[in-house]
């Protein structure tokens, strides 16, 4: 009997360090499904449309700390793209996913993330949607979606999840913290001498929260996204926030500036600005209301730098609006009915997102008008 008491004390002891060990890691599954239904015209000469889709970041990921002692915690998020549609197969860590450490001086980790400009952008989202029918993200700043190695994927996409990306969070100062973060040239083909093509995003952002008040002012440079051997570095800035009155209206914007290389003396600029409001009512009943604009392209290029970004020239601008309501049947379920429309300048192309013109000529693609009915559903877990 004294034998066994004694094995049984052995046991425990020697399990207490792997215990104690255990207790100091962490491990969290969380996500978000999001469905959204919308009933599109797409313009004069072109099919009506019923699209659903799954915008604003629908995931399932794994995330979780290890304390390492002195303050110092290592980090690790492993986020994955979860179409509940069934239309998309995705792998694993295709969204914001990395490896860090983290303690009194910030976080440092690598992989793959959102750029600082995005983070900011997505402060004056407000009364809108990011993606889908609902969303602006396609006129403001060309987009919000993951970009490929090396930074080389999509000219003209500023909202991005960069993969290849060294990052650092500054300490939180009284609601100040900075961002820094750029990538590696993976997309670089060969180590010849005649060869420039070393894609590089470089991304700096500062942000303030603290209470009703939020703000973000952030630069991004592409370098060498143009052609080889040219003068070929892109850049932008972006001012955005938003506030809250009376713990019921919050009203939000962002402006957005965006020059593109395009060779010797040749260059493009792109402006854009979004408002936006959220008034709680009532309970869980919301309403909200947007608009977000791209003016004329200008500068001195007839050429485009990709996208649905035209070259300089006047009517290439485009006007987006929306209002609709909000029900939030918990803290973590909510749904929305909104109206949304488009209007083009008559040198324009772009389109609610979600939608194309492709299979019609560029007349018919030019300075066409788009509205939709939307119905959104969304589950936070």
């Amino acid at each position: 009997m004294n034998k066994k008491l004694m094995a049984v004390a052995v046991a425990g002891a020697l399990g207490a360090p792997a215990l104690a060990m255990a207790q100091a890691s962490t491990v969290q599954i969380y996500g978000k499904a999001v469905f959204e239904y919308g009933y599109v015209n797409q313009g004069t000469g072109k099919p009506n449309a019923d699209i659903m889709q799954g915008p604003g970041g629908q995931a399932i990921g794994i995330k979780g700390t290890e304390a390492l002692g002195g303050g110092l915690s290592a980090w690790y998020q492993c986020e994955s793209s979860a179409d509940i549609r069934g239309d998309v197969a995705a792998g694993l860590c295709t969204r914001n996913s990395a490896l860090g450490l983290k303690g009194g001086f910030g976080s440092v980790y690598i992989g793959k993330w959102d750029t600082p400009y995005k983070r900011v952008m997505l402060r004056g989202e407000v009364g809108v949607e990011d993606t889908g029918l609902l969303g602006i993200a396609d006129y403001v700043s060309g987009g919000s979606t993951g970009a490929g190695a090396g930074g080389a994927v999509s000219r003209t996409l500023w909202q991005r999840r960069q993969h290849d990306s060294i990052n650092y969070d500054t300490p939180n100062f009284s609601g100040f913290q900075g961002h820094f973060a750029y990538s590696a040239s993976n997309a670089t083909a060969t180590t010849s001498a005649a060869t420039s093509a070393k894609p590089r995003i470089w991304s700096v952002a500062a942000l303030y929260n603290n209470g009703p008040l939020l703000l973000g002012l952030a630069y991004e440079r592409h370098n060498e996204f143009g052609a080889v051997g040219g003068s070929n570095d892109d850049n932008a800035w972006a001012l955005s926030g938003s506030y809250v009155f009376m713990g019921k209206v919050k009203v939000g914007g962002s402006y957005n500036r965006q020059n593109y290389d395009l060779g010797a003396g040749a260059s493009v600029d792109k402006k854009s600005w979004a408002l936006g409001v959220d008034w709680n009512v009532s309970g869980p009943h919301s309403l909200f209301a947007n608009y977000a604009t791209a003016d004329d392209t200008s500068g001195t290029a007839a050429a485009t730098p990709g996208g649905f970004i035209p070259g300089a020239g006047p009517n290439t601008g485009v006007k987006k609006w929306g209002v609709g309501y909000q029900h939030k049947f918990s803290k973590r379920t909510d749904g929305k009915l909104g109206y949304v429309r488009l209007d083009n300048d008559s040198a324009a192309n772009y389109n609610l997102m979600g939608t194309n013109n492709t299979g019609t000529t560029t007349a018919a693609r030019l300075g066409h008008s788009q509205d939709a009915f939307v119905m959104l559903l969304r589950h936070t877990f």
